[in-house]
């Protein structure tokens, strides 16, 4: 059974997936030429719509980074805070165990007759 810090890290990563997928929405909505969402509400009105999908366009892709990158902390942090051995690689792990040689059993030596 999975404990809390495990549980705590699943949440967290879905929170990332979730995160980068609306990111990468974002990031694709947008285009630095003007010609993105912002383009289509150029005829409606030049009031200040176009100027204010781009404040939110731009504010949300910091926003969405920033969480991004505090939830991406917090996911390292919760699969390792219940692991004792934080040292990364264990050579252990990858390396089996040489064979050792096993002495020959000793005979009984008969004397000669």
């Amino acid at each position: 059974m999975a404990n809390e810090n495990d549980i705590m890290g699943y949440i967290l990563l879905v929170l990332i997936l979730i995160i980068a997928l609306l990111l990468g929405v974002v990031i694709l909505v947008q285009n630095p030429k003007g010609t993105g969402l912002a383009s289509g509400f150029e005829g409606a009105g030049r009031i200040g719509g176009v100027q204010r999908t781009t404040d939110f366009l731009e504010k949300s892709t910091w926003y969405l980074t920033i969480a991004l990158f505090v939830l991406c902390i917090g996911a390292t942090g919760a699969f390792s805070a219940g692991s004792a051995n934080t040292g990364g690689f264990e050579e252990d792990e990858f390396v089996p165990p040489a064979p050792t040689e096993q002495a020959a059993p000793l005979q009984d030596a008969a004397p000669a007759e």
